[in-house]
This record gives C-alpha cells, sequence and structure tokens, in this order.
C-alpha cells in the first residue's frame, strides 16, 4: 500500500511582514450560530441575586453531574514524558520510549516536557489569546464564522436548534499550509497576534513531526519518517477556547464528550484553571496540567493508522464556577486525498480492524455532525 501524498506547501516567511494570499475554503461544513457564552455568563452573574440568573436549558446537561468521575484519591495521572530524553538518536532511553509507548496504547494522552518550545514562543501565544477574549463583543465579531465555513469567532458542531449547547466560545484558524489561511480571521488586535500565531504554529508542526517519528518507532514502522511527514507537514489548524465561569458549572458542559477527528493534538493550557477530563474505565479523570507541559492526545486518524493499537480517547471539558478557562489545541492530520489504513507491518500478524475512508471523506463526517463520544470511529470498525 503507497501513501499518496501532495507537494509540499510554502510556509509564511518567519520574519518581516506576514505574506497574504486567497485563501481555499475549507469545506468542512457548518455550525449554526449561537450566542455568545461570555456575555451570557455576564448577564447571568450579574442577575444571580435577584433570582433570574438561571442557565438557559439549551445548556443543561444531566450527564455532567450523573456521569462517574474518578477520585484525585485513586492516584491516576497522565503520563509525563520527557522529550529531551527522546530526541538524540544516538542516547534515545528506550525506557522512556517505553513509556510512550505506554501512554498512547493505555492512556491515549500524556504530558510532555522538556519539548523545545521556547518559554517566550508559548508566553506570548498566552498573552495574545488572553488579550482577544477581553475585547468587547463588538470587536471579536469582526472576525465572527460566515455562513457555511468554520473559520472565525463562533461555535463548532451546532447542527440543529434543539441540539444541546457547551459553555464555551472558540476562534478557529487554519494555519497550514500556507494557501488554506483565511488571513481575515486571524485578529489585528492584539497587534501582535498574527505573527505569534504563525511563530508558534511552526513550532508545533515541528514538535508534532518529533512526536509522531517516535511513535513510529515504537510501533515498529519501518519508515519512521513517513509518518511524521503525514502529519507535520500538511494539516494543521488551531482552536482557541474560552470558556468562562458559571455559578451552576455542575449543570454545563464546556466541551461535550468526544474524541479528536484529527491526528495528533497539542495542547496548551493558557492560566492555571484545569477543567480537561479524559474517560478511562468507564470513569472520568480529572487532568491537571504542569506548568510549562504540553498535553498531548491521540487522534482518530492515529487509531486508524496503528490498527488499534494506539487509542483515540473520549473527553470532555467541565467548567470553573469563579474562574475562566482558556487553553489553544492544534491539530494535525495527513491531506485530505490520503486513504486513512493501518501501515502494512501492522497488519501482518493480525487482521485490518477498521474500513478505508479517505482524511477528506472523514473529516467532513466529523465537521457536519455534533460531538458524541466515538460514534464516527466505531462505525468505520470492520465486524470480527
Amino acid at each position: 500500500m503507497k501513501w499518496r501524498l501532495q507537494k509540499d506547501f510554502a510556509l509564511s516567511p518567519r520574519s518581516g511582514t506576514m505574506r497574504t494570499a486567497p485563501a481555499t475554503p475549507l469545506d468542512l461544513g457548518r455550525s449554526v450560530p449561537v450566542p455568545n457564552v461570555q456575555e451570557l455568563a455576564a448577564i447571568i452573574s450579574s442577575t444571580e441575586g435577584n433570582g433570574a440568573g438561571e442557565v438557559p436549558e439549551r445548556y443543561v446537561r444531566p450527564e455532567a453531574e450523573a456521569d462517574p468521575v474518578a477520585s484525585p484519591a485513586d492516584g491516576d495521572e497522565l503520563p509525563v514524558i520527557d522529550i529531551s530524553k527522546l530526541i538524540d538518536s544516538e542516547f534515545l532511553e528506550e525506557q522512556e520510549l517505553a513509556k510512550l509507548g505506554f501512554a498512547c496504547r493505555e492512556w491515549g494522552f500524556f504530558q510532555i516536557i522538556n519539548h523545545g518550545v521556547s518559554d517566550e514562543t508559548i508566553n506570548k501565544m498566552k498573552k495574545d489569546m488572553m488579550e482577544f477574549f477581553k475585547l468587547p463583543l463588538k470587536e471579536k465579531e469582526a472576525i465572527k464564522q460566515l455562513p457555511g465555513g468554520i473559520q472565525g469567532y463562533g461555535q463548532l458542531f451546532v447542527q440543529s436548534e434543539e441540539q444541546k449547547l457547551d459553555w464555551a466560545d472558540l476562534l478557529v484558524l487554519s494555519t497550514h499550509p500556507f494557501a488554506r489561511r483565511d488571513i481575515k480571521f486571524w485578529p489585528t488586535n492584539p497587534t501582535t497576534f498574527r505573527d505569534t500565531l504563525d511563530k508558534y504554529s511552526a513550532e508545533l508542526r515541528k514538535l508534532t513531526g518529533c512526536l509522531v517519528r517516535l511513535m513510529a518507532k515504537d510501533l515498529g514502522i519501518k519508515n519512521p519518517d513517513l509518518l511524521g511527514n503525514l502529519l507535520s507537514e500538511h494539516l494543521q489548524s488551531v482552536r482557541i477556547n474560552y470558556y468562562p465561569p458559571c455559578k451552576h458549572a455542575s449543570k454545563v458542559l464546556g466541551l461535550s464528550p468526544h474524541s479528536d477527528g484529527t491526528g495528533l493534538t497539542v495542547l496548551l493550557q493558557a492560566n492555571d484553571v484545569n477543567g480537561l477530563q479524559i474517560k478511562k474505565d468507564d470513569r472520568w479523570f480529572s487532568v491537571k496540567a504542569r506548568p510549562g507541559a504540553f498535553i498531548v492526545n491521540i487522534g482518530d486518524h492515529i487509531e486508524i493508522m496503528s490498527n488499534g493499537r494506539y487509542k483515540s480517547i473520549e473527553h470532555r471539558v467541565v467548567i470553573n464556577t469563579e474562574k475562566e478557562r482558556l487553553s489553544i489545541a492544534a491539530f494535525h492530520s495527513p491531506p485530505f486525498e490520503v486513504a486513512l489504513r493501518p501501515f502494512p507491518e501492522l497488519i501482518e500478524a493480525e487482521e485490518e480492524r477498521y474500513r478505508a475512508i479517505t482524511v477528506g471523506d472523514f473529516m467532513k463526517a466529523y465537521m457536519t455532525d455534533r460531538l458524541d463520544g466515538k460514534r464516527l470511529l466505531e462505525s468505520l470498525k470492520l465486524k470480527k
């Protein structure tokens, strides 16, 4: 089986003024417009004392309270991988590589430290995204999503007027390849935002390439660079998440349970408010983000390409009663025309477990539906 790769795309310059070019629409569906949650949260908070501060019915999620959540006393925490022990091939620590493989097989999530992305780049990204969400609503809505598209300020995965809603506002941007950047949605306030995101996204592509090559080595793939290039040199987008506080936090969810319909996700938490939970052994485990670390998770594409050896895991976001939470997730995927199927060497001694599908068809199906666990991936599993 041969992977069909499209040509490499030109990156924007790393210095000087960012180039602009006609953007190619992603054509991945749309999301029904919904109320701005940051404004809604402010209204509810201001009317709390007179009895009017109730959460609207469309945001009430009974499962937020009903689903079992693991106690901190249970002791389970995400594996932490030290990338500095893995990047030098001459001194690669097999123990740390085995730890990475264990994290991908058993957890689907892990945190990485000593990852090589500079503190300066990270701090600038945090600062600029925080400043953006402090802007007046009118200014943020100048880059709101347009009918038929998903880039811009708004929400995702809302397909009907009756659907339950997440307690969050989003800024969604395509960052790579350059031809798919729709620059009119990139904020100009703060003035440093565009250059900051350009540099941040480039650093994360390098990091993703490193991580995926290490995963390929752990899996026993003969050409690790093939998987590395597939996920680091093609499709990258970011979703910047703003989760307002809510006095009735136990009634709402910031992000519905789902697995990521992409290849690999690299998440940066921008402040000290946690909220990410992952599903393991039928319980939700709260993730405590380490300062300076990235949280990485396996997406559906890698689960398919690894023939199920690596797991994409359901996760969700819960809300804080007093403080806002901000994060930025960077998603990395192969080109649209690549057929998702296991690497040949992984099915020499076992049956193929998933029906083949192109990345484009998978992502269109994923983006034009509501978030609902791993429903799409489960539909691709071959019957034994």
